[in-house]
């Protein structure tokens, strides 16, 4: 069967990025997440990866070079993984929760939280990192669900429409404000139950408005 933006196995980490190159970008990853953006070095990066500060900067010239290659590595590999939808599932409504269900799990990991945090507020002075995150994360997710949703249009399961701003419409449904609150460290974590409803919710607002005509 015909998957969309997906390839049969799910990309693994291990096998993204050359040997040091890896090793550099787990250490960097560590450091990042303990200390901040500004509050690393590369000299604690370096010591982290296990590497030498010659050989840190012979794969990244600047603090700035290598937390744009991890925050990218970190949302291509979310894209990947996350958006591996089957066209030739009648089930589209199965799909659509599946997907709501591992996206929102993906999304308020206290570990993505951070990483969205720090791309915040490394924005002001380096503006490119965060277009570079947004076109490697959220483009890329929107994109390839739009290129599902064109299938069911196609299949006359959704009636025919914008099909890229609605995937963004309903990654958002899914969102609605819970990712916002633990951006701000508002109130609780989130809980399985508010996932479920979420997604529920979801659902069945964005096939109300692009489910097939009766």
């Amino acid at each position: 069967m015909a998957t969309v933006g997906a390839k049969s196995e799910p990309p693994a980490r291990a096998t993204a990025e050359p040997d040091k190159r890896r090793q550099i970008l787990d250490g960097a990853r560590a450091v990042f997440m303990a200390a901040g953006f500004d509050g690393a070095s590369m000299g604690e990066i370096a010591k982290a990866a296990g590497v030498s500060k010659g050989t840190l900067y012979v794969y990244f010239d600047s603090k700035e070079a290598l937390f744009e290659a991890l925050t990218l590595a970190e949302k291509r590999w979310l894209a990947e993984v996350l958006f591996r939808l089957d066209a030739d599932d009648p089930d589209v409504p199965g799909a659509l929760t599946r997907l709501g269900h591992s996206y929102l799990a993906e999304m308020i990991r206290p570990e993505h939280v951070t990483l969205i945090r720090m791309v915040i507020g490394a924005c002001e002075k380096f503006p490119r990192l965060g277009q570079a995150f947004f076109e490697a994360g959220p483009v890329q997710g929107a994109t390839r669900l739009g290129a599902y949703l064109d299938a069911q249009v196609a299949a006359g399961r959704l009636r025919p429409g914008d099909t890229n701003l609605a995937a963004r419409q309903f990654l958002q449904l899914c969102q609605a404000g819970l990712l916002t609150r633990l951006l701000f460290g508002a109130g609780d974590g989130v809980t399985p139950e508010e996932i479920a409803h979420h997604v529920t919710q979801a659902v069945r607002v964005f096939l109300a408005g692009y489910g097939p005509e009766a």
